[in-house]
This record gives C-alpha cells, sequence and structure tokens, in this order.
C-alpha cells in the first residue's frame, strides 16, 4: 500500500534526533508522501528546510489561528511573495483558521480571511484548522466563492456539516480521532462521506491515536489510521488505500510518481 500523510508536524522538536527513524518506521507502513504544514512565520524556514531534507516530504506556508498575535501585516506580505515565487515543494497556503477553543476568535477572523484571498488569488490549496467553528469556516470559504481545493484538516465535526465542507470542493481530513470509541459522531461521518473527500492524516506529535501516548504520534501511525477507517466503511485497507492516495495527490496537486 502508497499512502501520503496530508498533515504532519515533522518538523517540530519531537522529531529532533529521530527524525530518520521515524520516517523509516512509516515507510514500512507504506508512506510515500507527508505534508508539513507552517503555522507561524518564525518556523517557515525550519519547515522549509525540513521538507527539502527527504526526498518524499513536501510543505505548507500559513498562520495559525493560535499565533495570530505574534504576526503583523508585513508577515502577511512576505507570505504572499513567498507564494509567487512558487518554492519548490510548498504545495500549500496553511495552516490557518478558526479555533474556538484557544484564542480570540475575532482576532483569528481577518487573517484568515486574507489567507483564504491569497490563495484564492495564487490559486494554491488551503489547509484549515477548524475546531468547533466549521459553520464559520464554511460561511467565510462560501462568502469568498471558494472553488480550489482544501483540506479541513484533523475534522471531528458531524456528517451535516462536514457535507456542507465538501459541497465546497473541501477534503476532509481523517486522523487518530476515529480511532477513539468516544468520537461517536466524527466515526459515523466518516463512515458515510464519499470516499472522494477523504484524506488520511496523522497530525503527529499531536492528534495522537488510541493508545498513543498524547504528544507522541507518528506518522508511522498513517496505516492505522486507514485500518480503522476501513473497518468503519466496512471495506479492506487494500481497497481503500489507492483512493485515498489519489485524494491527496489531487488536493495538493502532487505527481503521479509521489
Amino acid at each position: 500500500m502508497r499512502l501520503i500523510d496530508a498533515h504532519c508536524h515533522f518538523d517540530f522538536p519531537r522529531f529532533d534526533g529521530c527524525r530518520d527513524s521515524e520516517l523509516d518506521r512509516a515507510r514500512e507502513s507504506g508512506l510515500v508522501g507527508l505534508v508539513i504544514p507552517g503555522v507561524r512565520r518564525a518556523d517557515w524556514d525550519r519547515v522549509r528546510e525540513t521538507a527539502l531534507a527527504y526526498p518524499e516530504t513536501f510543505y505548507c506556508l500559513g498562520i495559525h489561528p493560535w499565533y495570530v498575535a505574534e504576526h503583523d501585516d508585513s508577515d502577511l506580505q512576505l507570505l504572499e511573495r513567498l507564494i509567487r515565487q512558487r518554492p519548490e515543494r510548498c504545495v500549500a497556503i496553511g495552516e490557518c483558521g478558526l479555533d474556538r477553543v484557544h484564542g480570540d476568535l475575532d482576532a483569528q477572523w481577518p487573517w484568515f480571511e486574507a489567507q483564504v484571498g491569497l490563495a484564492m488569488r495564487e490559486q494554491f490549496p488551503l489547509v484549515v484548522h477548524s475546531v468547533r467553528t466549521h459553520d464559520e469556516v464554511h460561511g467565510i470559504l462560501n462568502r469568498a466563492n471558494w472553488e480550489g481545493p482544501a483540506l479541513v484538516h484533523g475534522f471531528s465535526g458531524s456528517y451535516q456539516q462536514a457535507c456542507k465542507l465538501v459541497d465546497l470542493g473541501c477534503c476532509i481530513g481523517i486522523g487518530g480521532v476515529i480511532t477513539h470509541v468516544s468520537a461517536r459522531k466524527t466515526r459515523e461521518a466518516v463512515a458515510k462521506l464519499p470516499l472522494s473527500a477523504l484524506v488520511l492524516e496523522t497530525d503527529a506529535p499531536d492528534m495522537a491515536p488510541s493508545g498513543v501516548e498524547k504528544g507522541r504520534n507518528s506518522p508511522a501511525n498513517v496505516g492505522l489510521v486507514l485500518r480503522v477507517l476501513a473497518e468503519l466503511r466496512g471495506v479492506s485497507p487494500e481497497a481503500l488505500a489507492p483512493v485515498l492516495l489519489e485524494n491527496a495527490r489531487r488536493l495538493y496537486r502532487l505527481e503521479q510518481g509521489v
């Protein structure tokens, strides 16, 4: 099986000193591609350098809602300049979005709108962080007449919310949350959504699957997420894997060789 981890913070310090071994483990699980999201200007160089160090890794540049307070307009201007250069292996804008649990939603709003606008102008995919704000994210994308590919990563909402996002062209990121039996609403949603809208992710080192210590998630667990998703949908992992691979390729506009 060939799998892409569509959202993994492989640049984070958790992987310092063990990136090669973690990536080897992930390759043994079938990993052929990994996308590292950027979350703040201070980390963009590290994100890019980490991605360029391995042949199967790609990256995104963006400003995460948790960190908007440490940025100003010059950072958005720099982001636009960088994106216009179409840097090697930069495949999307993000991680950006809204988070009702962490920070000031009103302060996050204009930063998300600005990055949505940039993605539309430059025709780049978008990686969206949405925590208890799926309706608000849908509203912003809908008002912007969003048409490009987008990933709503780490989805943990309802089937109805997911369907509204899928109708706008969004992909739904499927990660460790579905391995927790308590996540009944999300497990029911991913069992019914169109397979063409689903992509695998780990969000490592975060979003730990059941049985994995908090903060110790790994891209090697992408195969575990696949197996649970297959179980929920009543099909084999081998049947799901090629479709999910193609979904991730389409989302990030990756070449067929990935």
